[in-house]
């Protein structure tokens, strides 16, 4: 289930840009009523060919206005950026669509992740012992469900019991639990970051 490994040495700098170029052209296109169009392949560079676990997040005034990713790489990283940039922006479930005039206070976030490795845990106290802290996403299978927490998670819940319940919560089950049969595989991420600015226009 694990998505293939991000290549080293990471994605070089106009790589980065290039595929931060992708979600935030998807975005300006839609705020501005046309529909966006997936970048041909063979204009993409080899390493936004890649299928990896992707997510793009969207803050607005530093608010979390989107998220929305993908464990596995279903798609070449330029097509799935551009197709989860829009679904942040304008499907997340739980939060507002994002409006023309959020665009000038608007910071994209794309998290790419590396293969995923499993934990030996048997219970909630094994994984918090096994767990990374600052470091570590973590995704957990128990039963149906398969919760996600990114690494930055921890910038917000820096205690690891307050981590588990975050992820407990995502998966409906009550905290401070230990579902039967969990699998707990981690995973790091590359984070890539623009705050976009100004006024959302077509090129």
């Amino acid at each position: 289930m694990a998505p293939s490994p991000w290549p080293e040495p990471s994605i070089d700098q106009h790589d980065v840009d290039a595929l931060l170029d992708i979600a935030e052209t998807a975005i300006a296109t839609a705020l501005a009523g046309h529909r966006p169009a997936l970048p041909p392949l063979e204009s993409l560079p080899p390493s936004l060919h890649r299928r990896v676990g992707a997510f793009v997040t969207l803050n607005v005034h530093g608010q979390l206005n989107g998220c929305i990713g993908t464990i596995n790489g279903a798609e070449p990283l330029g097509h799935s950026v551009a197709r989860l940039a829009l679904s942040a922006a304008f499907a997340d479930p739980r939060l507002p669509s994002l409006q023309p005039a959020d665009y000038a206070h608007l910071d994209i976030t794309i998290s790419l992740l590396s293969p995923l490795s499993p934990i030996a845990a048997g219970s909630r106290a094994d994984l918090k012992a096994a767990l990374r802290p600052g470091h570590d996403g973590l995704v957990i299978h128990a039963g149906e469900r398969q919760p996600l927490v990114l690494p930055t998670v921890w910038e917000q819940l820096p205690d690891p019991d307050d981590f588990l319940d975050h992820l407990w919560w995502k998966a409906g089950m009550r905290p401070r639990t230990g579902p039967a049969g969990m699998c707990a595989f981690r995973f790091s991420t590359q984070h890539h970051e623009r705050r976009t600015g100004g006024v959302a226009r077509v090129a």
